[in-house]
């Protein structure tokens, strides 16, 4: 399964999202720190989810971290977040 369908369904399941885009834009940094042939080391995720109401920028990015899980987050190089309630 591809990393970013990975990230899909364990954000999905862990916030049920309104809106979800994981875009991977490994391409972008082709010859950079981290770049993996064929796509997989750089993603972006916008989304939107009610969990998120009432929590701080820091708060989302922890709890899309712990929902992700370290086994996850290790395989990515950089993950940058869009994240609205």
């Amino acid at each position: 399964m591809p990393i970013s369908d990975e990230i899909r369904d364990a954000l999905e399941h862990a916030f049920n999202p309104q809106h979800i885009e994981i875009i991977d834009e490994s391409e972008a940094h082709r010859g950079h720190a981290g770049y993996i042939e064929g796509g997989g080391s750089h993603f972006r995720v916008r989304m939107r989810a009610d969990a998120f109401k009432g929590q701080s920028r820091l708060a989302r990015h922890r709890a899309v971290h712990a929902a992700l899980g370290s086994g996850l987050i290790g395989r990515i190089h950089a993950l940058a977040l869009e994240l609205e309630a």
